[in-house]
């Protein structure tokens, strides 16, 4: 039977760049109790990677502020928010295009919100102008639906009958 797990974390920090690695680990570690794959673990850090990163990187540019992360577990998906109060975007579509980077100067690669988009199964981003930005992004984490040690009980309990 699927466990249901419903459960929620929220994190604030500072927009300096060493703690996108905190705000990565953290949410991994939240997920992990879903008992994700490797390579979907590798995939949520990489697009709270590139979110922390925009907000601290675009959002702050070169002021201090905060970066809010809440992530809420329901049944077997993750939902990840991050946001900041900076400055916002002015054309998210823009944005969104890959390869487009406000901030050519610091050699970005303008592919943050294109990777969000492959590595999760959903992104959305809302911002306005002035107030600030947030990132919603999930991922279903995909569970076996029969273990192996399941399928090997069954086995045994049929030779047994045998």
């Amino acid at each position: 039977m699927k466990n249901i797990y419903e459960n929620e974390m929220k994190l604030e920090f500072i927009s300096k760049s060493n703690n996108e690695a905190f705000a990565r680990i953290s949410v991994a570690t939240f997920a992990a109790q879903l008992d994700p794959t490797i390579e979907e673990i590798a995939d949520i850090k990489t697009a709270v990677s590139e979110a922390v990163t925009n907000a601290i990187v675009h959002g702050y540019e070169d002021k201090e502020g905060v970066v809010k992360v809440i992530c809420k577990i329901t049944g077997n998906v993750i939902t990840i928010e991050i946001s900041d109060s900076g400055k916002g975007i002015e054309d998210i579509e823009k944005a969104k295009r890959p390869l487009y980077t406000s901030k050519p100067n610091l050699e970005r690669s303008g592919m943050g919100f294109t990777i969000m988009e492959n590595f999760m199964d959903e992104m959305n981003v809302e911002s306005i102008v002035g107030l600030g930005t947030k990132v919603t992004m999930k991922k279903v984490i995909k569970k076996e639906e029969i273990k192996e040690e399941d399928i090997a009980e069954v086995l045994s309990q049929i030779n047994n009958m045998n």
